[in-house]
């Protein structure tokens, strides 16, 4: 039997499709990179057909669609239950019954925007959260763990995976016990968007101080966050409901004893002020501190060595970084799109485990599953720009160059990444050094706030040369500390606390990012670049050869790499770029 299975995830933020044919993930896109809004809640129409014209399939090849919730389950556990049990609930359930009304006829919908008459299975949410990240591990037997905001009901569960199969353990967190709903309450409460923003709290809670003592109080901010987020149990947790409302109301999230104790709300463009920094640093130090106990409970307890970590809580890279360097597992495991987006393809391999009965665990660590364009579609779209191009007989050399001179590169190639992070496809690229380089770059290419940090990319032979990490960190989602004789020399992706978000890159995984490490190494001694998403703030990461010639025209990027294809802007002779690299040389 040869499944050809159409994964959708849809209802929510970040919807996404995914192919898998035979028991192989051929293709994974997302809708924010063709519709252009940031974690997109449309259809993923575009998404879907980029992933049949990848395969070179039509809807009529489908043998089955699988879907990311179990809708049912959404509206019996998620809204039917709570207000039989709490009366204040069924304002909640009559206020959203539009959205109701829109879960239970998904399949209508479905059916509707894909023609797609064939059978259609519902999977429930964290099940394809597990179930993707387990068969992409390559691990045969492992811990399971998956935390996000909410699925149907549940906030997060725990299973254990050997040779194909997932048993659940533990599904004791159910809404609103959720670690994922308090960082994006405590998002809003700081300024930024929730479901959107959170990475930027865990950037600014490098800069706070969690056991500050709170002006009027003998509390510090880790004692409050503490009181918030309640250990139960050795998986389970309670969301204090004296401190929240999310659960009755929207808009607010956190209750009128939390604002009474911090004050009103951060608006975006308000200075961030100390205290700001404090609640992000305590919020950080509690979800730190209750999951790794829970992981280190969970190995104690079923002897399991490697470790399986998705959902969006699990894109916290401050954590998974955490849990890696106290040494609890032998190796971690972090799917790439561990958000909503990745769980699009534990649905597609939970429907092939139902038609064939089985399921083969790859060790596919690559999350190139996206949009690509052969020579002709780029050169193609060069052309229509109008810019001035050639073609090169060594990109990685000339590349190498630039990157050496200081100039900020634009590199597009292959298939787009799956997930948040660009890791060497779509990505932004400019030497580590001199730190005044991550300045620049903020500030004239991403339009971001200035204290957010960047990424390193080095080659994983020299990961721990540079870095105090034990293994691999292929998807940039493990931060670890910087080696101090190496801080100087790659100041500018080294974070106020020292840390790294570091991504390590082998040939096997992606030869041509390797190829211009390789190039940069030779050249300059240094294994190491600046790695960031080739975007500006608050729109997708470039899908297309053509949105990556308009990033590179509208801001200061000095070099657009498509595939072997280059243009280059004039220089100019007195320039910050041309200062920094006098400085650096």
């Amino acid at each position: 039997m040869y499944p050809r299975i159409l994964g959708i995830c849809y209802g929510g933020h970040d919807t996404s499709a995914a192919l898998v044919v035979g028991g192989k993930l051929i293709a994974a896109c997302e809708q924010e990179r063709y519709s252009l809004d940031k974690h997109s809640r449309q259809f993923p129409i575009d998404a879907i057909n980029d992933c049949l014209r990848i395969a070179g399939l039509s809807m009529e090849d489908i043998d089955e669609i699988a879907y990311t919730f179990d809708p049912l389950l959404r509206v019996r556990d998620g809204y039917l239950k709570p207000a039989m049990e709490d009366r204040e609930r069924i304002q909640v359930l009559i206020d959203d019954i539009d959205v109701l009304s829109k879960v239970f006829t998904v399949e209508k919908t479905i059916r509707e925007k894909t023609g797609f008459q064939g059978p259609i299975s519902c999977h429930q949410h964290h099940h394809c959260h597990l179930t993707g990240a387990y068969v992409q591990s390559g691990f045969k037997q492992a811990l399971l763990a998956s935390y996000d905001g909410l699925g149907e009901a549940a906030t997060s569960m725990l299973a254990i995976g050997d040779n194909g199969d997932v048993k659940i353990v533990d599904e004791s967190n159910n809404y609103p016990d959720s670690l994922g709903l308090i960082y994006n309450a405590t998002t809003f409460y700081l300024g930024w968007k929730q479901n959107y923003d959170e990475g930027i709290i865990m950037g600014l809670a490098c800069f706070g101080d969690p056991y500050a003592v709170i002006p009027g109080t003998n509390d510090t901010y880790y004692d409050i966050f503490a009181d918030i987020i309640q250990v139960t149990g050795p998986y389970s947790i309670k969301i204090n409901r004296e401190w929240t409302c999310y659960y009755y109301m929207r808009d607010k999230w956190f209750s009128d004893r939390f604002y009474e104790l911090f004050g009103p709300k951060r608006e975006y463009d308000e200075p961030i002020l100390d205290y700001h920094r404090n609640i992000a640093a305590a919020l950080q130090k509690r979800l730190e501190d209750v999951v790794v106990e829970q992981m280190r409970k969970a190995r104690e307890e079923f002897g399991l060595s490697h470790l399986v970590l998705t959902g969006g809580v699990c894109l916290n890279c401050s954590m998974n970084g955490k849990i890696e360097s106290e040494g609890i597992f032998d190796e971690i495991y972090v799917q790439p799109a561990a958000g909503d987006a990745g769980s699009v393809v534990g649905a597609c391999f939970l429907s092939h485990k139902k038609l064939t009965g089985s399921l083969e665990i790859q060790q596919s660590h690559s999350s190139y599953l996206g949009s690509r364009f052969n020579d002709e579609e780029i050169e193609s779209s060069l052309k229509q720009s109008g810019v001035t191009y050639e073609k090169s007989d060594d990109i990685y050399a000339l590349t190498a160059q630039c990157l050496k001179e200081g100039k900020i590169v634009g590199w597009f190639q292959g298939a787009a990444e799956f997930g948040p992070r660009a890791l060497g496809n779509r990505s932004i690229l400019v030497k580590p050094y001199p730190h005044q380089m991550k300045d620049y770059l903020n500030e004239k290419v991403k339009f971001r706030e200035a204290f957010r940090p960047f990424a390193p990319a080095v080659l994983s032979e020299h990961a721990q040369e540079f870095f105090q990490i034990k293994q691999k960190s292929p998807y940039m989602l493990m931060a670890c500390k910087v080696q101090p004789d190496k801080k100087e020399s790659i100041s500018a992706v080294v974070h106020v606390d020292d840390s790294c978000r570091v991504q390590t890159v082998t040939e096997d995984n992606n030869p041509n990012f390797f190829k211009l490490l390789e190039a940069f190494y030779q050249q300059t001694g240094c294994p190491v670049l600046l790695n960031t998403s080739f975007n500006v703030k608050g729109q997708p990461i470039v899908n297309t050869p053509q949105q990556a010639i308009e990033c590179f025209s509208g801001t200061n990027i000095d070099f657009l790499v498509i595939g072997d294809y280059y243009t280059e802007k004039p220089v100019q002779v007195t320039s910050e770029k041309n200062d920094f690299a006098v400085k650096s040389n």
